[in-house]
């Protein structure tokens, strides 16, 4: 064989070498262009997630502390009302015993005018029975008022 014609194969071979490489290079290259705006898309949607579970847990945190705040608040009004109860319960016993004791000294002063009247002087003191000034109730008796658990 003649050397153009060798010269010529070696120099289309290196020539085709040449295209066969920038088209890799220029297919590596789109394929890293596609994998960086990937990488951009991949990030902008943990952003917008992350953004939403942020904002997720504040309103969480937020309806926790409502919870929390509406619980201490309806604690405080029943102990208030329990301790309302207690209050009239005791001025309730303490008017009956002055009730009592005024109408012992009646009938001990005139004992007629006590049995003028429609009936008897009725004890009462059972119906009024002393509340516990230390949280402790006798389990034999009932207590009465709500029970929380």
């Amino acid at each position: 064989m003649d050397t153009w014609v060798i010269v010529l194969i070696v120099v289309v071979a290196v020539v085709l070498l040449v295209l066969l490489a920038a088209v890799l290079s220029r297919r590596s290259g789109a394929a890293r262009a596609r994998k960086r705006e990937q990488a951009r898309e991949h990030l902008h949607e943990a952003e917008v997630r992350g953004a939403r579970a942020d904002k997720e847990h504040a309103l969480a945190e937020e309806e926790a502390a409502r919870a929390r705040r509406e619980l201490a608040e309806a604690q405080e009004r029943a102990a208030l009302a329990e301790q309302e109860s207690r209050d009239r319960v005791a001025r309730a016993g303490e008017d009956r015993a002055a009730a009592d004791e005024l109408r012992a000294k009646a009938e001990k002063l005139a004992p007629d005018v006590s049995t003028e009247r429609a009936g008897t002087p009725v004890d009462r003191t059972a119906e009024y029975p002393a509340q516990p000034r230390d949280g402790v109730v006798d389990p034999g008796e009932p207590s009465g008022g709500a029970t929380r658990r």
